[in-house]
């Protein structure tokens, strides 16, 4: 009888994360063969399919959700135990410096410093949020030891050449309205649904993801602008308008807004990626490995 394993919950994991197996494949650093097998193992030990194979990659059947929901919990269980056990080996000292996107900075990145430092306490983590262009910057010449950027459509291409990779979370975007709005008590709602909307819209450093209206939305009508995301909640908060947001700012959303999915086939996503050095310290790996965990439990949440 086939059995579920650590590496193949680790590798049907990351697919459901990247999306496809050839994106998983090259986080993971495998073949995408291998990443085959491992999914089909998985499949046979759960006795039924994981993913809908489609054109544009893949997406989870009800057996995979529950296999990736019940994985992610044993990924970072796993995680904790290892960063423990590394405690009481040896505990990480001295001064970190993580520098992130401000969407990242709001939730995901704190909650893994928590995590880190929870752990080491003789470690001093620093906090720089920064346009993602002046991360790579600092991140090349060591004043940073981890940068936390997003990645994918609307994007510029960085030049992410000699520097380390690791995909954390691929996000998915929403909208946030009123909560006396009409859309307020919808589980999902459609784009042509959003046509007549106003519309706040995000104002941010070259080089940020940008949130303006609804990415595959035609001659929206942008009624605000506003850089900081407390600011465009609270607008949103008043009724003036409704904005998009990254999944990684649900935690953050403040009294007076709802959250509510779009399906839209069109719109091919966005990543959030953690990019090192080449060969990062023991530190720096610790904060690797929490923000991987803390991604995780974001995205299931």
């Amino acid at each position: 009888m086939a059995e579920f394993t650590l590496a193949g919950l680790r590798v049907v994991h990351q697919v459901a994360v990247a999306g496809s197996f050839t994106r998983a494949a090259e986080v993971l650093g495998y073949t995408q063969s291998a990443v085959s097998r491992q999914v089909a193992a998985m499949e046979a030990a759960a006795g039924a399919p994981v993913f809908d194979r489609r054109r544009r990659g893949v997406a989870l059947t009800p057996a995979g959700q529950v296999l990736v929901r019940r994985a992610t919990e044993i990924l970072a269980g796993m995680e904790a135990t290892e960063l423990e056990l590394a405690s009481l080996r040896d505990r990480l000292a001295g001064r970190l410096a993580i520098g992130a996107y401000p969407t990242a900075a709001m939730a995901l990145v704190p909650r893994a410093m928590a995590q880190v430092t929870s752990g080491h306490p003789g470690l001093a983590v620093v906090l720089e949020d920064a346009s993602t262009p002046a991360l790579l910057r600092r991140l090349r010449t060591g004043r940073l030891d981890v940068a936390v950027i997003g990645v994918g459509h609307g994007l510029p291409d960085y030049d992410l050449s000699e520097l380390r990779q690791t995909a954390v979370l691929q996000g998915d975007l929403l909208v946030v309205v009123p909560d006396t709005h009409r859309f307020a008590g919808h589980e999902r709602i459609t784009v042509p649904d959003l046509a007549q909307e106003h519309w706040i819209a995000g104002d941010g450093a070259a080089g940020e993801p940008q949130f303006g209206a609804w990415p595959t939305l035609s001659d929206p009508h942008i009624a605000h602008t506003a850089r900081g995301w407390s600011t465009r909640l609270g607008l949103v908060a008043a009724g003036l308008g409704i904005t998009v947001i990254p999944d990684l700012v649900l935690p953050a959303l403040p009294a007076g807004v709802r959250a509510v999915a779009v399906m839209d086939s069109n719109w091919p996503g966005r990543a959030t990626v953690v990019v090192t050095r080449p060969h990062p310290s023991a530190q720096a790996q610790a904060m690797v490995k929490a923000l991987q965990g803390q991604a995780a439990v974001l995205h299931n949440t």
